[in-house]
């Protein structure tokens, strides 16, 4: 079997997944990545054979989604791209909501299996917030085309919906607590987060950031570069973890029984969706760091308590599962 596999490279959770799932879908043939968009900060050793400056998405420095970046950041290049995707060579097209090659498929007629967390949001089911928001249900509910959808989210809303896809570097480690808080918030530099995280100077901080190339040291704070082992290492060791509203990270930590704060990019509305999910489970949410942190912090610290996330599918199985939903194609 012959598997092309499309990653929306916004972020890094999408490139994380494949990482995960790469040694898995091996086993029932040959796998070709294609990686679209042009701000994710992780490197990888899986086979990108083919790429695309595709759709991406660009934060502020405050915490909020740069929409002019965005916007800036289109190319007229995609519908060349992707009619240029060989994906009618292909057995199985995966799609972790990715644009190019959802167009390729639709000029091609190829069908596609949409995997991963946004395709949980196919279902009515899956937790949104109580807001309308238009656009943002238009981007997740259309942003992939296909007829077959294997959704990831913390609970299972609905059918076709599954636990996250754990590492196995996390789910074979035995976690510790050292002591200090592992934080990842790309949405916000340096200069916004390290006031607010000096202040609470009887804590340490593993910091993780693009704006650093090596590990810097400021009093209470460590700062990392953004390395896939360093932060599963430090998630592994912490006492608890503050993130934005992503899916991954979340779902590690609580699979670790780890304290989490979530504090979603704004204007973001998968993100905050995440939030409503997390919420609903437990976890503690702030809409962004203020002047009132230190107060939220305390709270957190001293009243939160960790939530577990429990798995009902292995990886091997839920690869398994997508597998047969492309055979039924």
């Amino acid at each position: 079997m012959k598997i092309f596999y499309a990653i929306q490279g916004t972020g890094n959770g999408h490139i994380s997944r494949a990482i995960e799932l790469y040694p898995y879908l091996k086993k029932y043939g040959e796998v070709d990545f294609f990686l679209s968009g042009s701000n994710a900060h992780l490197n990888t050793s899986i086979p990108i054979k083919f790429k695309s400056k595709g759709l991406s998405l660009f934060y502020k420095h405050s915490g909020g989604l740069d929409y002019h970046k965005i916007a800036s950041s289109l190319s007229f290049n995609l519908y060349k791209d992707a009619k240029s995707l060989p994906v009618h060579e292909y057995d199985l097209v995966v799609n972790d909501f990715e644009f190019v090659s959802s167009l390729a498929c639709s000029i091609k007629k190829v069908p596609s299996v949409h995997f991963g967390h946004q395709a949980s949001f196919r279902s009515k089911k899956t937790p949104r917030p109580n807001g309308i928001n238009p656009l943002g249900n238009i981007i997740l509910e259309n942003f992939v085309k296909s007829k077959q959808h294997i959704g990831l989210h913390f609970d299972a809303y609905d059918e076709n919906i599954y636990n996250p896809i754990i590492k196995d570097e996390i789910i074979d480690a035995t976690p510790i607590n050292d002591g200090h808080i592992t934080v990842y918030l790309p949405q916000y530099s340096i200069s916004i987060l390290e006031p607010h995280l000096l202040q609470q100077n009887k804590y340490h901080f593993e910091v993780f950031t693009k704006e650093v190339t090596g590990i810097v040291c400021k009093n209470n704070i460590t700062y990392y570069p953004i390395n896939n082992r360093q932060f599963t290492s430090s998630m592994i060791r912490c006492y608890g973890i503050i993130t934005a509203g992503g899916f991954e990270t979340p779902a590690e930590a609580m699979y670790m029984n780890k304290k989490v704060l979530s504090i979603p990019i704004m204007n973001h509305y998968e993100q905050e969706c995440n939030s409503v999910a997390l919420s609903k489970k437990g976890v503690m949410v702030l809409k962004k760091i203020d002047q009132h942190f230190a107060q939220h912090f305390e709270e957190w610290i001293n009243e939160k308590k960790p939530v577990k996330l429990n798995l009902t599918h292995t990886t091997a199985q839920i690869v398994d599962i997508l597998i047969n939903t492309a055979n039924k194609q």
